[in-house]
């Protein structure tokens, strides 16, 4: 295991060509080289063999499902999903003496990839009022402290309660019952910043906010769909799965802004043929799209549909599902008869023969799967987007059947869980009647503050205590030289965390730093060793259970922490039973049983091997809508512009990255090396630019207040996107995303679609 840096890693851009398959021998050799600087052989083998297997540890990265029990791999985890769990296990240590040496402006220097690198936090710290440096505090001071400007509050309105899909389901629901104990609902998530436009346009839809396929509807497709998404980077054991469905005949339409390895072949390093073979090729139709045109691309789809069934009568539409359980129909097909081909074609950069060519696939095809990801949500039209998916759906019945449905592919652990458990500023009121009769106080009704307006809050000095439970807001929410002023303005910051990040470096005017045990440690409380739950993109809750000894003795479970921290703010206002809770897991998943429907008995169901799926409406037939059927909806056409002279630039990850923090300067799916301030530009685009390759830009942001928001100092690299489409790095890029843009209805800020010019340092 190396040292932690004492110096960031020296950035020299070395440019290959982009890799054409995934995964392959080479993942698994950066996946055990990654590990074992982190920590030892023996460590690795513990976390690796307990992996997304029954009872071990659920990886702490992507929400994919695992197969069913005694069908899983001894190795049943990806590269990313092994850099991730010894990233946590790793055996570096951040101590008070390293505060000590370090202030708090000298860190906010460093990079998220060198913060990362100096290893797990191990003792609560504070940075008290005037100082520029974290000092070791003890539990009971940090969290009265807490606690003690809670109290002071004039509403309990003026604090915000952020979370990350990291927390298992106890903590989130121990979390989100404080926060309504004490009397707010602002309990903004990760999920405003990823898929809020998929739960906004489901529940409108649908009436439920979340997918309705299973793992083995993928297996089992006949085409799938896969929209503004990288599996091969963001949660490459979807890749397995795809591999599985081609195997049993299903076709895959790859739609994005550039190519991606995973989407082309796959070598899968658990299998022979991937290891000495070629591997499967994935997508068999790539619609390489312009920015922002998926709508449009279905728009045009929905009416060739039903163009055909016009044609051949009674061939093509699924008359008797859209009769019997779909409202809106008619003036839905009126309005598709509306879109204009030149319209369709402006807006997807696609040729009308494409287009027809991906109607054939469909007409081929009686089970369809739509997987999309944030290449679709991070739009400002990623509603309608979405909404336009499922009249896609609908209009053949590719819904509540087996191989077909909607499939929002989820980017974190247990996000789908944070929501199941509570943690949205609105949740309906049958959620909060639930908490009410059981816990005997009555929550707060209005509406709370999502992840955009607590920022907007904060700014305006209406915030007034921040506590974040794991994630790093500053760096994934937008705006971030907004998002830092606007943290600074808050009286006491607070954060519950594995590692050092970004976040801690942007102070309020007191800070605390609340460090907690990882997913892959043994959590040992009074009433014994515990286990927590989580819930995947396919709505599959199982247990994870900790199997490395805690990395300092000083660490307190999430729940532990948040327990702790109610008990001291909520004094006797409620008779909920915190302690209880602290010690024995179980009995809170005795009251959410009570409470979430469809976690009945769960202690009991949970622990069985596959866990406790949770039911879907959808698959029964059963559309929690206003008309109690699905819903046909009508979205006016819309396509993304940038004057001459200025790109579309979407913001991605690297491949050696999970979320906001970096493994590596490196992305070698890609091409790029030894640097991550890229920005990745058609050839053509760069010839029309006047620019070069290499030559060095800043991004220049252009938007509707006149503000100019500037990302510098990046290289520019030739790269096969859409015309008039550029990409480059999150979360180097969030500079560039105005607050104030964000999607229709959903509030969801556009990470997609911004539009920028080039702007060369040399001039």
């Amino acid at each position: 295991m190396r040292k932690p840096p004492n110096e960031e890693p020296r950035e020299e851009l070395e440019v290959t060509p982009p890799r054409t398959w995934a995964a392959g021998v080479p993942a698994v050799t950066h996946a055990l080289e990654y590990s074992l600087e982190e920590t030892s052989a023996r460590r690795t083998g513990v976390t690796l063999l307990n992996m997304n297997q029954v009872g071990g540890i659920d990886c702490p990265g992507c929400a994919w499902a695992d197969p069913a029990p005694g069908h899983r791999h001894l190795n049943e985890y990806c590269e990313n999903g092994a850099k991730h769990i010894n990233d946590e296990a790793t055996s570096r240590r951040v101590t008070a003496d390293f505060f000590r040496r370090h202030s708090v402006t000298e860190l906010g220097m460093h990079s998220d990839l060198w913060l990362n690198q100096q290893g797990r936090l191990t003792e609560p710290m504070v940075k008290r009022p005037g100082s520029d440096h974290y000092e070791p505090v003890s539990w009971h001071d940090a969290l009265g402290l807490l606690a003690d400007e809670l109290k002071s509050l004039p509403s309990p309105d003026e604090a915000v309660f952020y979370t990350s899909g990291r927390v298992s389901n106890e903590a989130a629901f121990a979390l989100q019952l404080f926060a309504r104990a004490y009397g707010t609902n602002n309990l903004p998530d990760c999920s405003n910043m990823c898929h809020e436009s998929s739960g906004f346009a489901l529940h409108e839809t649908l009436g439920t906010g979340k997918g309705t396929v299973s793992l083995e509807d993928i297996h089992h497709a006949d085409l799938i769909f896969l929209v503004g998404q990288n599996p091969g980077t963001n949660h490459p054991r979807q890749l397995s799965a795809l591999e599985q469905a081609k195997r049993n005949g299903a076709r895959v339409v790859a739609v994005n802004t550039l190519p991606e390895a995973g989407l082309l072949r796959f070598k899968n390093p658990q299998k022979a043929r991937g290891v000495i073979g070629r591997g499967v090729q994935i997508a068999d139709r790539f619609l390489h799209i312009r920015s922002g045109g998926d709508l449009a691309l279905f728009q045009a789809l929905n009416r060739l549909l039903l163009e055909a069934e016009e044609a051949r009568p009674g061939t093509v539409l699924d008359h008797d599902f859209i009769r019997t359980s779909t409202s809106g129909f008619d003036e839905f097909s009126r309005h598709a008869r509306s879109v204009a081909w030149e319209d369709v074609l402006a807006a997807t950069g696609l040729t009308r023969e494409e287009i027809e060519q991906t109607h054939g696939e469909v007409l081929r095809s009686k089970r369809v799967i739509v997987c999309w990801a944030m290449g679709v949500t991070q739009h400002r039209h990623g509603v309608p987007t979405i909404r336009e998916i499922v009249n896609f759906l609908l209009l053949r019945g590719n819904l509540g059947r087996v191989g077909a449905g909607a499939c929002p592919v989820r980017g974190h652990s247990n996000v789908q869980g944070d929501r199941t458990m509570g943690i949205w500023e609105q949740m309906p009121d049958s959620f909060l009647d639930a908490l009410r009769r059981e816990f005997g106080f009555d929550p707060p009704r209005g509406h709370g503050l999502d992840s955009v307006d607590a920022i907007r809050a904060m700014r305006d000095g209406r915030i007034k205590v921040f506590l974040g439970v794991a994630g790093n807001f500053v760096l994934a929410a937008p705006d971030t030289a907004v998002t830092e002023e606007a943290m600074r303005r808050c009286r006491l910051t607070a954060h519950i965390s594995t590692k050092l990040n970004r976040s801690h470096t942007v102070c309020g005017e007191t800070a605390l730093i609340l460090p907690t045990l990882g997913r892959t440690e043994v959590d040992l409380q009074p009433g014994g060793e515990q286990f927590v739950t989580v819930e995947n993109s396919m709505s599959e809750v199982h247990i994870s259970r900790g199997r490395l000894r805690p990395a300092s003795r000083l660490l307190l479970s999430e729940v532990a922490i948040l327990c702790r921290l109610a008990r001291r703010t909520l004094d006797d206002r409620t008779d909920i039973p915190w302690e209880g809770f602290e010690a024995d897991y179980g009995a809170l998943r005795d009251r959410i049983a009570n409470v979430v429907p469809g976690l009945h008995d769960f202690n009991r169901r949970v622990v069985r091997p596959g866990g406790i799926r949770l039911p879907n409406p959808v698959n029964e037939g059963v559309f929690g809508t206003a008309t109690g059927k699905a819903v046909f909806t009508c979205n006016a056409w819309q396509m993304l512009e940038a004057p001459e002279g200025h790109l579309l630039l979407q913001t991605l990850r690297s491949h050696d990255q999970w979320n906001t923090v970096p493994y590596t300067n490196d992305d070698r799916y890609r091409g790029i090396h030894g640097s991550r301030r890229v920005v990745l530009v058609n050839p053509d685009d760069i010839t029309d630019l006047g620019l070069s390759e290499g030559e060095r830009v800043d991004l220049v942001g252009v938007w509707t207040d006149g503000a100019e928001r500037r990302a510098e100092g990046f290289q520019v690299v030739p790269y096969p996107t859409s015309r008039g489409c550029a990409a480059a790095y999150y979360p180097e890029t969030q500079v560039l995303v105005p607050l104030d843009s964000v999607a229709e209805t959903s509030n969801q800020p556009t990470s997609k679609g911004l539009v920028v010019r080039l702007e060369s340092r040399a001039g």
